[in-house]
This record gives structure tokens, C-alpha cells and sequence, in this order.
């Protein structure tokens, strides 16, 4: 993690690109980018828009080291696991504090994906994933992760009313619960920002900026007006506060956003050093140029198998960036 001179080298995070007023409208993305400017370590950030389904996003890389979200607990975990950056060694060990982890990262996150995928008219995970694709391909790939999570929340059409309610169950008790353990504290847990934090965080802000207005979850996260005002004050300390002196994030041709534009957030990117890609970098980069063909091979088998996909039809089109919530 050090060059040749002792110095530390810069961090880039690799997320999905930016959508409806936040930095990366990826959920899995958002509490990576947070829990980079919780530690106030400099990073750049870059936009893959050729794997909307690649379960390596976000990744963290820095010289030859690269840690992605597929790997030892995801990302974060990974970051604390090598010694890059460890917010939570006062907290980790404590069983409160790992309950309220747990309780976020399962329940909250089911939530989430319920919305975007099942409940929802698809509008925001299209433009999260796939609008940067072909309409049949991105149609397609849609209707591949619809089927893809019902598996995995384990929806079927005779359960799916009760599994919907206890999905909302679920909500109503985690949202209780941070409520009260939060009170009117600026952080969850030893007034510093832990993994809690990022991970929550990005939940709040994905669930009230990129949801839409119909959202359940949505409802049910404005019901508690400290958990809302936790997701605002942070957001302008933190996200908001380093978009004032941003500039264009860097990208790499394989997984930026090229020529987009500025984005909404910069982190004072520093021009990042020629090195030698890894063997696994050299990897994931040349599957991309066989990924659109691959993948409309992969989804089209996959129809032609299942067929009478008729219950995941969404209506896909252009929607306005600005998402409020009051």
C-alpha cells in the first residue's frame, strides 16, 4: 500500500455511477463511498457501466492491492481485515453493536432489493443498471434479476402476500429500533462513525432519494423524524459538504462513465501512478468486451427456458433526477 518513497498511495473506489443526487446510486456502492469519507482518507472514484451484474462492485483498489465485494464479508470487511481502514475496533466486539449490524445488513438490505426489483415499477433500477445498455438488453437483464431475487427472498406467487408482510415487519421493527437506540445522538454508537454508520446511511439516503414516492419503505423511514434528520445532517457534512470543491471523478475505459460530465461529489482526485494490472484485473477487464454478447446469449437461454415471465413486466422510461422526500 506504500510506494517506493514510504507514501501512502491513493485509494480509488470503483462504483456505479451517480443518479438522483447522490454519488453512486448503487446501495451496494453507497456505504463504500461512505465509509471512505467517514475515515477522511483521500480516494478517487471511478464508474463501471459494463457489469450491472457483477457481484465484484464495489472494489477497492490502491497499487497491486484490490479488494472487492464478493470477498471475505464485502468490501468494508475486507478493508478492515487488511489494515487499510478500520472504523469499528472500539465497537466490532460489542453484541449490541453487531445486532444493529446484522439487523441492517439483512433485513433493511431485503427490504431494498424487494423494492427495486418486485414491488416497484422498475424505474430506478433502470436507471441505476442498466440505461447506459441496449433497451432489449437492459430489458432483459431486468427481468433475469426479478427472477434472481424472488429466488433469493424466496418469493413465490402463493407466498408472496405474507412474505411482503414480513418483509414491512421487519422494517417496522429495525426502523423502531435504531430510532430509539440512535435518540438524538449524532452516530450510533460512541458519538465516531462505525461501518453501522455507512451502511445505514447509505440505506436512508438510497431509501429517500431513489425510491420513488409510492415507496412502503419510504413511508416508513420518514415515520421516524431523527433517523431522517440523521440521513440530512450527514449527508451535508459529508457528501454534500465535498461536492462545493468537486471536480470530475476519474474513470478507466472500462468501467467509467466517460465524457458524462461532473459529477456530484469529487474527493480531490490525485493523478493515479502507472503500475501493472494484476492478473484478476487483467481478467475482469477482458470480460468486458465480451460482455453485452455473452450476456444476451446467457439471458436469452434463460427465457427460452422459463418462458411465461409475464408477473415482472415493468413499464422502463425516463424519470426526473430530483427525488424528494419532504
Amino acid at each position: 500500500m506504500e510506494d517506493k518513497r514510504g507514501q501512502r498511495e491513493t485509494l480509488t473506489l470503483v462504483a456505479r455511477k451517480p443518479s438522483f443526487s447522490l454519488p453512486t446510486a448503487c446501495p451496494d456502492c453507497l456505504p463504500a463511498y461512505i465509509y471512505l469519507k467517514f475515515a477522511n482518507i483521500p480516494f478517487t472514484l471511478e464508474f463501471n457501466l459494463i457489469h450491472p451484474d457483477s457481484d465484484q462492485i464495489p472494489f477497492v483498489e490502491s497499487g497491486d492491492y484490490v479488494a472487492y465485494n464478493n470477498e471475505n464479508g464485502g468490501v468494508l470487511q475486507k478493508l478492515k481485515e487488511d489494515g487499510i481502514v478500520d472504523l469499528d475496533a472500539e465497537v466490532s466486539g460489542g453484541p449490541e453493536w453487531v445486532s444493529f449490524k446484522v439487523m441492517v445488513e439483512s433485513w433493511l438490505a431485503d427490504a431494498v432489493l424487494y423494492e427495486l426489483w418486485v414491488s416497484s415499477d422498475g424505474k430506478s433500477a433502470h436507471k441505476i443498471y442498466h440505461s447506459d445498455l441496449p433497451w432489449p438488453i437492459g430489458k432483459i437483464l431486468y427481468y433475469k434479476q426479478v427472477y434472481a431475487v424472488k429466488q433469493l427472498l424466496e418469493i413465490t406467487s402463493e407466498n408472496a402476500e405474507r412474505r411482503e408482510e414480513e418483509i414491512y415487519r421487519r422494517v417496522t421493527v429495525a426502523y423502531s429500533a435504531l430510532s430509539g437506540r440512535l435518540g438524538e445522538q449524532t452516530f450510533f454508537f460512541e458519538e465516531r462513525p462505525t461501518s453501522l454508520d455507512a451502511v445505514f446511511l447509505g440505506h436512508a439516503l438510497f431509501t429517500l432519494l431513489a425510491l420513488p414516492e409510492t415507496s412502503v419503505l419510504r413511508s416508513k423511514l420518514l415515520g421516524h423524524a431523527n433517523l431522517v434528520k440523521y440521513a440530512e445532517n450527514l449527508k451535508l457534512e459529508y457528501i454534500d459538504a465535498s461536492s462545493s470543491s468537486s471536480s470530475v471523478p476519474k474513470s478507466d475505459p472500462s468501467s467509467s462513465a466517460s465524457k458524462r460530465g461532473p459529477s456530484y461529489w469529487s474527493s480531490k482526485p490525485k493523478n493515479k501512478p502507472t503500475r501493472e494490472k494484476t492478473e484478476e484485473e487483467k481478467k475482469f477487464k477482458r470480460r468486458a468486451k465480451y460482455f453485452l454478447a455473452t450476456q444476451l446469449v446467457a439471458v436469452l437461454i434463460f427465457l427460452s427456458v422459463l418462458g411465461g415471465f409475464n408477473d415482472a413486466e415493468v413499464e422502463l422510461g425516463d424519470d426526473d433526477d430530483s427525488f424528494g422526500y419532504e
